[in-house]
């Protein structure tokens, strides 16, 4: 089967059935061809991005589809998103272009909010691949590598009040599936909500979490190093309990958190060793690291 993927997370799902996609999205970290491409820069910074978002809404959206390469690709399935129109090209962008195209495929949209949802996302696309006990095999690693940080971190003598940052400017704090990784990882979530929502500084403050950690969506640490100060500049900074004690990190949020697929095992991982080092080992660097250890700014 043809199948092209449009945003990372269902790339990790293919992928980790053994199926190569014929094409994928921008974002990908994945050799196929890209079938999409973004009209904001990526490389700015969180404040300039978040301008940049604003304006390509008014002018016809954040991402556009490459017809020729995906007509030439004459894909079986199509998979794509309903999340988030920023994060990834969404599903209405998908269903026109295959509507002009004429293309002979299906489109299956993912839209997940909890890890129950991302569990369901697992089967769904076995199911429409033809893989499903391959897909079955994946979900119950999957399940089991979850399930042993939680058994890890049972024991663990407190639970830190974690805030997860998803944008420095504005703030923005993770939600879906962030907060209930939180809580597998031995932490209790200062700010729980279905989605991401902006956040003022004093909220943070009044918060005043244990533990605060920094994941801006498509951000890799490299960047988030280099927009460090549109957090650390802010007045009352230095005086959150968790800059104190040495308790801010950053972690990747490209690769880590904002794709809810098989990688948040990953994060689920990461994040036990970020709260509780003493029962789950110590982070990998290429993925998490004290704020005050981050690389300087290129």
């Amino acid at each position: 089967m043809r199948v092209v993927t449009l945003l990372p997370s269902a790339t990790d799902i293919v992928t980790a059935f053994g199926v190569d996609p014929v094409g994928v999205s921008h974002e990908c970290d994945h050799p196929a061809p890209a079938v999409t491409e973004s009209r904001i820069d990526a490389t700015a910074s969180s404040r300039a991005i978040d301008r940049q978002v604003l304006q390509a809404e008014r002018n016809g959206g954040v991402y556009a589809i490459d017809l020729d390469r995906l007509e030439a690709l004459d894909p079986d399935l199509i998979v794509t998103q309903g999340l988030c129109d920023v994060c990834a090209v969404d599903r209405v962008l998908v269903t026109e272009a295959v509507e002009t195209l004429e293309l002979d495929c299906s489109v299956l949209t993912t839209d997940p909010h909890s890890l129950d949802d991302v569990r369901e996302d697992i089967q769904r696309i076995g199911e429409a691949i033809g893989v499903t006990e391959t897909a079955a095999t994946v979900q119950k690693t999957f399940d089991e590598r979850i399930e042993n940080v939680k058994a890890t971190t049972a024991d663990a003598s407190g639970r830190p009040t974690v805030a997860v940052l998803d944008w420095l400017e504005p703030i923005m704090t993770a939600g879906h599936w962030v907060p209930e990784l939180v809580e597998i990882a031995g932490g209790e979530p200062a700010f729980v909500a279905e989605r991401s929502i902006p956040r003022s500084f004093e909220a943070i403050i009044a918060a005043d979490p244990a533990v605060i950690v920094i994941a801006p969506c498509g951000f890799a640490i490299e960047q988030t190093a280099a927009n460090r100060d549109e957090l650390t500049s802010r007045e009352e900074y230095d005086q959150l309990r968790a800059v104190q004690s040495d308790s801010v990190y950053a972690m990747d949020g490209d690769r880590l958190l904002h794709r809810p697929g098989t990688t948040l095992a990953d994060t689920a991982e990461q994040l036990g060793k970020l709260l509780h080092p003493a029962l789950c080992g110590q982070p990998d660097e290429d993925l998490a690291v004290g704020f005050d250890q981050l690389p300087p700014a290129q």
